[in-house]
């Protein structure tokens, strides 16, 4: 009796590994996760000679639909886009655009100054401007004796 052959995709494997790793993880094919925000924006952080420049692509969401907050040294940027009618009636055929609800938090570093910190929308984009403290110039500490 002669033995048979079986073929097997040698990549089938790996993709088999890789939708259970998409499912344990449920990450959807656009990159967000749903396991703290329905969406979560991508966001830059730059830090120059005597800032802190941070940038959340946040396009569709109003500006009135963000919350930014500092409590304990942690800034939070929460917000919301709002979902449109998505009626297979109005002619969707696909829809990929997240929706819903937001949230990040980053520590800042001790030379934040949190007093001054503000925040615009300019095309879609939130900046939030963190100057830096002034540094301390040292200080004659005099000896008594």
């Amino acid at each position: 009796m002669l033995a048979r052959r079986i073929y097997r995709d040698p990549w089938e494997t790996l993709r088999e590994f890789q939708g259970e790793i998409d499912r344990i993880f449920h990450v959807s094919p656009a990159g967000y996760t749903d396991t703290a925000s329905d969406w979560v924006p991508p966001i830059d952080i730059k830090e120059g000679e005597d800032t802190y420049e941070v940038s959340a692509d946040v396009p569709g969401v109003d500006p009135k639909d963000i919350d930014v907050s500092l409590e304990d040294g942690v800034l939070t940027v929460k917000g919301e886009r709002k979902t449109e009618s998505q009626d297979e009636s109005l002619g969707y055929t696909r829809t990929e655009r997240a929706y819903g609800s937001f949230f990040r938090r980053f520590t800042l570093p001790d030379t934040a100054d949190a007093e001054n910190i503000s925040a615009r929308t300019e095309h879609g984009v939130l900046r939030l401007h963190v100057p830096k403290k002034e540094k301390a110039l040292p200080k004659k500490i005099s000896v008594q004796g």
